[in-house]
């Protein structure tokens, strides 16, 4: 089916952008023209977005915004879910009022969304079906940070007698690599503050706490670790080598160290997203949420996940009806 179709008349749209990169003190909400879709691309409306590590760090100055591609004016976020309003020219396999979710880089929180429908999330953007199941909120959460975990698993391909240390757990990215992990059959002992242990725990992990004496603590526990993710810096890395885990089941997402393969969302298997995606719709896989903001609190929801120290993600809600933040379990 080929179409130009359009359901709303919208002509004005809200965006967070930034005048100067910076800080969550450089977002501002702005009113912008409604994007239109043109050939090839779709137009959602967005109902939710998650926010990521990433974005914050990719709009933290000029210099690391050029590495990405960005310049002024720049928007905000990645991760989005809501509902196909317009459909370009070309387009086929979307529908009007079709729901779904995926990642346009840097400029997700926006009323409107334009999609290249052959895209990727830093080339025109990415969309999914979203699954009957998984509300919008959730889906928003699930395309950096499910990626990110399902490139990981990848590369350290866990699997029954496997016990996998996986450092950060408690974060976007951990919550999914602890219970992707877990689905494997394999062991998971997770890295965390100790006020994490408990979420840890409802995940399916065995806590132990970051820091000086880690190997000691993981061999106590565990005296068998035979893989290892390490989602925050090199601490799981290098304290897995001491553990005797070989270079090539171990791996990193936000450091480079010579001799270990790092994991990109970017490269994460065809089809893994919508694989996460399934596996929520069957409760099989949970998202905690652990808070959720109108677009007038950017600042305040950003500065929340920017502290790097919630346990779950951070979303943005665009929908009707808008809630004040709202911390969620």
């Amino acid at each position: 089916m080929q179409a130009s179709s359009v359901t709303t008349a919208a002509t004005a749209s809200r965006a967070v952008l930034f005048d100067s990169f910076g800080g969550p003190e450089a977002l501002n909400v702005r009113d912008v023209p409604a994007l239109q879709a043109g050939p090839g691309q779709i137009r959602v409306r967005v109902t939710a977005a998650g926010l990521n590590p990433m974005d914050w760090f990719m709009t933290s100055d000029a210099e690391t915004a050029a590495r990405f591609g960005l310049s002024l004016p720049c928007g905000f976020g990645t991760d989005y879910a809501g509902v196909v309003d317009q459909i370009g020219d070309g387009v086929s396999g979307f529908t009007a009022g079709e729901r779904v979710f995926g990642g346009a880089m840097s400029r997700s929180v926006a009323d409107h969304v334009v999609i290249d429908v052959a895209g990727t999330i830093a080339a025109g953007g990415a969309a999914h079906r979203t699954p009957d199941g998984v509300d919008d909120r959730t889906a928003a959460a699930l395309t950096i940070a499910g990626s990110t975990a399902a490139a990981a698993l990848a590369v350290v391909s866990p699997g029954p007698g496997d016990t996998v240390l996986i450092g950060g757990a408690g974060g976007g990215v951990g919550v999914f690599a602890v219970q992707l992990a877990k689905l494997t059959g394999a062991r998971v002992i997770g890295t965390g503050s100790a006020s994490s242990a408990d979420a840890l725990r409802a995940l399916g992990a065995e806590p132990v706490a970051y820091g000086d004496g880690l190997a000691e603590r993981v061999r106590a526990l565990a005296p068998g670790v035979t893989a290892a993710i390490d989602l925050h810096g090199t601490e799981t890395a290098r304290v897995a080598r001491e553990l005797g885990v070989p270079d090539d089941r171990i791996t990193t997402i936000a450091a480079q160290i010579d001799g270990i393969t790092p994991a990109n969302g970017a490269n994460a298997a065809p089809g893994a997203i919508e694989e996460i995606a399934r596996l929520v719709a069957e409760a099989r896989l949970r998202v905690p949420i652990a808070a959720t903001f109108p677009i007038e609190q950017i600042r305040a929801a950003a500065e929340l996940q920017a502290g790097r120290h919630v346990h779950g993600k951070v979303v943005i809600n665009l929908g009707p009806g808008e809630p004040a933040a709202e911390p969620r379990d």
